[in-house]
């Protein structure tokens, strides 16, 4: 809500720093709501993104479940990369996502799908352009074909070490050649772990 802090909190918060009670949050609540019936104040709900969700506990999912009710709570978006797992907070309730079904009764999944080829390369062609790297066709779509066996992210990775290699060759830009060298360098996450399991016993434990 657009209202101004002095007109609103001023009443209710001193000048020292003490926590948000949840009789101070009803109180300017109110003066919020009440503002709004007035039309002294409209309503702008923000945005408030959590990643990891999985990773709250019983207690955090409860409060937001209470706080998503609020006529003025924002809007609300959850980001997971987690299946059937337990709640954290709770012994033993397993649930999709690891949040509480009451919850994820009250919101929306949005569907989601692999990137294709073109997609990765059109994604690492603006990410090169953002971090101003002058890379040709070839390399991007060598990047692509490395991100659909790997991952997005890793290809992504890939993009600044293989530019330094290009400066160290003396070319002005990224080569085939030098994504493929730094290829060769690093192991992505599923290849690590595939290493870590095949050679398990020259490793310390």
């Amino acid at each position: 809500a657009v209202v101004s802090t002095q007109s609103t909190g001023g009443q209710f918060m001193k000048q020292k720093k003490t926590e948000i009670t949840d009789k101070l949050r009803k109180e300017i609540n109110k003066v919020v709501n009440k503002y709004i019936d007035q039309g002294i104040a409209e309503l702008v709900p923000g945005v408030l993104f959590i990643d990891e969700v999985h990773m709250l506990d019983l207690e955090c999912f409860t409060y937001l479940h209470q706080a998503l009710e609020s006529t003025i709570s924002p809007i609300v978006i959850f980001a997971t990369n987690r299946g059937h797992c337990t709640i954290k907070g709770s012994d033993d309730i397993v649930s999709p996502h690891g949040m509480p079904l009451d919850l994820l009764d009250r919101i929306m999944i949005i569907r989601t799908s692999p990137y294709v080829l073109e997609e990765m390369i059109q994604i690492l062609k603006i990410r090169a352009q953002t971090e101003g790297l002058n890379i040709d066709d070839d390399s991007l779509q060598c990047l692509g074909e490395i991100g659909v066996k790997t991952t997005l992210r890793y290809a992504v990775q890939l993009l600044t070490p293989s530019h330094l290699l290009s400066k160290i060759n003396g070319r002005d830009g990224i080569h085939r050649e030098d994504v493929e060298e730094i290829s060769d360098l690093f192991y992505d996450a599923k290849t690590s772990a595939k290493v870590l399991s095949s050679e398990k016993d020259k490793y310390l434990h």
